[in-house]
């Protein structure tokens, strides 16, 4: 497809977030949209090598309200989008083993449970009584929904760009945006490497890249781009078909199914900032040996295949939604971490914004980029 020379909005980052917003904006009507990706293929940035996790335990109520609208989407979508994207509701089972965390996950649960979410509080009991395959002699509490659990991204990301070309969306992978015209405080043109589009309104759905999208504009987005890695399994034949989406909290450590083996990561606490997306032998063999000693049956696994991403993350790990100093150049971004699950409402929730001034859906009001100048930070403890 040839790059047009005008568009009414141009959206960059053909992730869920960017290829989310492109369906619901054409949904209502709205003509000439233009989406750009740098890969040759949409949702290979942070959406593509994200551990394709969804839940509704957070432990801000703006997160859950967003996981409230958005995993029932996901739910839906193959009959509202006609795609298939594998929604595995097997669970997730947090597990603390400090009193700090445990603190943390009552409050969690009777929010959650106030906002009509059934995630329940077990004992550590109750944890070693569901994980007979891993050694948790430490756990003293967990919180398990049986309606959280895993997603494949890829479905979802081409399910949005195929019904949004459907209408109209011209979606563009294989082009990068190399820079952004503003003249008089309003956005005037994005350069790419296959010309210039003419364009008086910008989404910036660039993920890890936003922060390098956003000073094209003149714009300062706090965010960093942080590697996280994971690796999947041969298949292991003891892990039990309705095995749960396992979170050693205090060491950032989790397993969950995939296929017939198990995958697995966990968080480098000492990882430096940066775009760098190849993997780190070395901690990898240190994700291997915590993930031994929590389930020895992983000493006779072998590596199918293993593979690291970005996280965006910003000062209070909340996106960042709406509008900028910039006139047209809006922000959906700075998920870090948790925006794949939150990508279907998120796209709906720009497309209000755009089109009518206000969020509609869920009020994320509070999370625009304005907060950060003025420290009106919502801190979300649940971050893996």
């Amino acid at each position: 497809m040839s790059l047009p020379n005008l568009a009414d909005i141009v959206i960059i980052g053909g992730g869920v977030m960017g290829a989310s917003a492109a369906y619901h904006l054409a949904q209502r009507g709205f003509k000439n949209i233009v989406l750009l990706e740098k890969e040759n293929f949409f949702g290979q940035g942070a959406t593509g090598r994200c551990a394709g996790g969804v839940r509704y335990q957070f432990s801000t109520e703006v997160n859950v309200r967003l996981s409230i609208a958005s995993l029932p989407m996901i739910e839906r979508f193959k009959q509202e989008i006609g795609q298939e994207v594998n929604y595995r509701q097997c669970g997730y089972l947090l597990v603390a083993t400090n009193e700090k965390d445990l603190a943390e996950f009552k409050h969690n649960v009777a929010l959650q449970n106030r906002l009509g979410i059934p995630t329940q509080l077990l004992s550590g009991d109750e944890v070693r009584a569901r994980l007979p395959l891993m050694k948790f002699d430490d756990a003293i509490a967990g919180t398990f929904n049986q309606k959280d659990g895993t997603v494949d991204p890829n479905g979802v990301v081409m399910g949005y760009i195929n019904a949004a070309q459907k209408m109209g969306v011209k979606a563009i992978s294989g082009v990068e945006v190399t820079g952004i015209t503003v003249s008089g405080g309003n956005i005037e043109e994005v350069r790419t490497s296959l010309g210039g589009i003419k364009t008086r309104m910008i989404l910036n759905a660039a993920g890890p890249w936003s922060g390098q999208v956003g000073k094209m504009a003149g714009i300062d987005i706090p965010l960093i781009p942080l590697r996280r890695q994971m690796f999947t399994t041969n298949p292991l034949k003891e892990v039990p078909v309705d095995f749960p989406f396992v979170i050693d909290f205090a060491k950032s450590l989790y397993f969950h199914r995939e296929g017939e083996g198990l995958l697995v990561g966990m968080s480098n606490q000492d990882e430096k900032p940066g775009f760098d997306q190849n993997v780190d032998d070395d901690f990898e063999i240190v994700n291997l040996e915590a993930a031994i000693e929590r389930m020895p049956l992983m000493e006779k696994a072998s590596r199918a295949s293993h593979w690291a991403g970005l996280y965006e993350v910003t000062p209070d790990a909340h996106p960042i939604y709406g509008k900028t100093d910039v006139n047209g150049f809006f922000l959906c971004t700075g998920f870090s971490g948790h925006g794949f699950m939150h990508g279907p409402i998120s796209g709906k929730l720009m497309s209000e914004f755009i089109l009518d001034g206000k969020f509609s859906s869920v009020d994320v009001s509070m999370l625009d980029l304005k907060r950060f100048e003025e420290g009106r930070l919502i801190q979300e403890y649940n971050v893996v």
